[in-house]
């Protein structure tokens, strides 16, 4: 029993501890988007629930009239998909800003879920920080 716990709470604090860190490894292929430097890029699954579509509402109206950020959407349970969400180790909805230029990336999924639902103008806000930051 003691055995499962620690196996929990190692798997657990691996997924979590890696989340927000800025790879420099990954070179994902965008296909569907207008090609600029930073892009801001959502996964889904095949069936969207509340959260997911408000992640891609608000995440297009923050960006909107920012020529220099493209938004893209993939669908994961697509298989034309499945390349580029290997790349960025995407299985469902999440939410990432990728710099064409330097191949960096930032995940940004865990602020995503946690203000898209109910705090619309937090999400902006901390969206527009995070793109700020990112240049």
């Amino acid at each position: 029993m003691k055995s499962k716990i620690i196996i929990v709470l190692a798997v657990f604090t691996t997924f979590f501890s890696c989340k927000n860190e800025v790879k420099e490894e990954v070179q994902p292929i965008v296909e569907n988007s207008i090609t600029t430097e930073i892009q801001l890029i959502q996964f889904h699954t095949e069936h969207r629930c509340i959260t997911c579509n408000n992640i891609e509402k608000l995440s297009k109206e923050t960006i909107k009239g920012n020529e220099a950020i493209s938004f893209v959407l993939y669908n994961v349970d697509d298989e034309k998909n499945a390349k580029v969400a290997e790349q960025f180790e995407a299985t469902g909805t999440s939410l990432y800003l990728y710099n064409s230029k330097t191949r960096f990336t930032k995940d940004l999924t865990e602020m995503a879920f946690m203000y898209a639902k109910n705090e619309g103008d937090k999400f902006k806000t901390e969206l527009q920080k995070e793109i700020s930051a990112f240049k």
